[in-house]
């Protein structure tokens, strides 16, 4: 298996390392890349052959993964498509839709992917789907591919990529945002800014992996931590009080919507 990169960015890298670490071989992977000093930096980081020229990393390619910008993907698509003999096309650009890169590409053999940044440290989530044209091998291929950082989710229906999207591609800023607050909060109770860190850290952390351990639903882990009349429920009573859990609901809503406009916006009729 033969894989080809066009874009050379953090995600590129994150899978290229992961791939590495599932025991592929540099030779087998390549990258185009524009900037040259990114060139330099995936060569001397994974060992792998690093080009400016679309038709030298296609060449010998059984599959092409789309990592550049969602803005970017329609030009890189166009300047693919006479290159292409049937490889594989995995796209990981968010709002773009895989009957938009098949038109641009001329090819049906199209994955749509949705990672996120945890991927960064092989601790990721992605979603999949797969236009009809692809086989149950190129699946498989794809699924080895993005399993080299986290877990996996097969979509039946493309348009809950975009759900997918506003839950775990831009989830983890959610999880930031809340580490944020419970930082500053442990400041202003007296910690200096290393403890406040660890100490929130290391409560996402553990809690997470409490969640994930077991089969009980997070409601009935949370129930657990609330004692009557206790600290966890004045704390959660202010954040009832104050719709924390709806104003999250929404902005959840909010940006699968986004995600359906950016579909719109960047695939256009053209």
């Amino acid at each position: 298996m033969n894989i080809c990169f066009i874009g050379g960015g953090n995600m590129a890298s994150a899978l290229i390392g992961g791939l590495l670490k599932r025991d592929f071989m540099a030779a087998q992977l390549r990258v185009v890349e524009i900037n040259a000093d990114n060139r330099v930096r995936l060569q001397n980081e994974f060992g792998v052959q690093a080009t400016a020229e679309p038709s030298v990393g296609v060449a010998g390619s059984d599959i092409i993964v789309l990592a550049v910008k969602p803005q970017q993907l329609r030009e890189a698509a166009t300047q693919l498509a006479p290159l292409l003999s049937g490889q594989l096309l995995i796209s990981i650009a968010a709002g773009i839709r895989a009957a938009d890169l098949a038109r641009w590409t001329g090819s049906q053999k199209v994955v749509r992917a949705m990672p996120n940044t945890p991927a960064l440290i092989q601790c990721g989530v992605t979603g999949l789907y797969a236009l009809p044209a692809v086989s149950k091998a190129q699946c498989g291929a794809a699924q080895i591919i993005l399993a080299a950082v986290g877990s996996t989710l097969w979509l039946e229906d493309e348009a809950m990529m975009d759900a997918v999207t506003a839950v775990s591609g831009s989830g983890p800023a959610y999880v930031f945002y809340f580490i944020e607050a419970m930082q500053q909060a442990a400041r202003e109770l007296g910690f200096n800014a290393e403890d406040a860190r660890r100490l929130t850290i290391d409560t996402f952390l553990g809690a997470a992996r409490l969640a994930d351990a077991g089969e009980d639903d997070v409601s009935v882990l949370r129930a657990r931590v609330t004692s009557k009349n206790g600290t966890t429920e004045r704390a959660l009573l202010r954040m009832e009080a104050n719709n924390v859990k709806q104003y999250i609901v929404a902005a959840v809503h909010a940006a699968a919507t986004r995600a359906r406009e950016m579909g719109d916006e960047l695939g256009g009729a053209n």
